[in-house]
């Protein structure tokens, strides 16, 4: 079984869309994301620096756009969807399932940059009520960790498998907790907005749900077409309906990538490509599911091995 998966906030780097602009059709393509975001994704994603792509409310649609003009190459490359083998899943780490959903067919991919321009703004209004952050938290063990959370009142926001988790929280605990870590574990701050998938995020699920309930009929969610994971428990969703309320869900849900992992091992994963900017997501993968192949398609000379991957699993 063949996963594609979309990254999330924090893989982005400075001209990742430069190479892909140079293939026939795909400068088209990210014109018309620019027109569904409001942005000019074709700059940010060229020409702007790290700090002007770290804009919550520009890294999300940025990187949703990025996810789809790579996907969009790679089923070029394959023949289409139908050419993919039968069982193949979807699945993106936080902002990344909007464009799984798109790949998967719930949303056009338009539709899906849009959405994600709405989440971005709406979540990094959210992180200016008061002050949030994250951490990465290395080691331990996970009940040991999730405890020492909820003693400084944060929340576990990622929890992408063995000792990975995302803390997140009002900042002044995220500093406690790096003062004085439980035994054993390290805590690295993460250079973030605020505390997304948290409490915190409520005015911006609230903003959200509003937005979708106003634009439902225009989202237009069809069922997916192809095995579709949820962040939030690592399930597969049958019901497009169902995918966008999720979706809005999720904003102030946990990440739960090591339970989608674990479906992904469950079904029998043997190789894993990530769209671009690739390699968060494929390196989790390779580190807790031992023997998957892996490709990272990350400029446009990443699709032949990507499409040797998928091919192989057809043979």
């Amino acid at each position: 079984m063949i996963a594609i998966l979309a990254p999330g906030q924090g893989a982005q780097k400075p001209g990742m869309l430069g190479p892909w602009l140079e293939r026939p059709g795909l400068r088209e393509r990210l014109a018309a994301f620019s027109d569904a975001a409001g942005l000019d994704l074709e700059h940010l994603g060229t020409e702007a620096d790290a700090e002007a792509i770290a804009d919550t409310a520009v890294t999300q649609p940025l990187l949703v756009a990025s996810a789809l003009l790579s996907g969009e190459a790679l089923l070029g490359e394959l023949g289409g969807i139908d050419s993919l083998p039968a069982g193949t899943t979807v699945g993106g780490h936080s902002v990344g399932e909007l464009a799984a959903a798109a790949i998967a067919g719930v949303l056009t991919p338009e539709k899906a940059v849009a959405l994600a321009a709405v989440r971005g703004r709406e979540m990094a209004a959210a992180c200016a009520v008061e002050p949030t952050s994250m951490a990465a938290i290395l080691g331990g063990e996970a009940d040991v960790v999730l405890a020492a959370l909820a003693e400084r009142d944060l929340e576990p926001a990622n929890r992408n498998g063995t000792g990975q988790v995302v803390a997140a929280g009002r900042t002044s605990d995220i500093e406690a907790l790096a003062a004085e870590p439980p035994e054993g574990v390290r805590v690295r701050p993460l250079a973030v907005a605020g505390a997304f998938h948290t409490r915190f995020m409520e005015p911006a699920e609230k903003a959200l749900s509003a937005w979708v309930g106003e634009h439902r009929d225009e989202l237009a969610p069809a069922d997916p077409v192809l095995a579709l994971l949820s962040d939030a428990d690592g399930t597969v969703v049958t019901s497009g309906s169902d995918v966008l309320d999720r979706l809005v869900a999720q904003v102030t849900l946990s990440v739960r990538w090591d339970a989608c992992m674990d479906t992904l091992r469950e079904n029998g994963i043997t190789g894993a490509v990530e769209l671009t900017p690739a390699g968060t997501l494929t390196g989790m993968v390779k580190r807790q599911i031992k023997g998957t192949a892996t490709a990272n398609v990350s400029t446009p000379d990443d699709l032949a091995a990507a499409v040797e991957l998928v091919r192989g699993e057809q043979a």
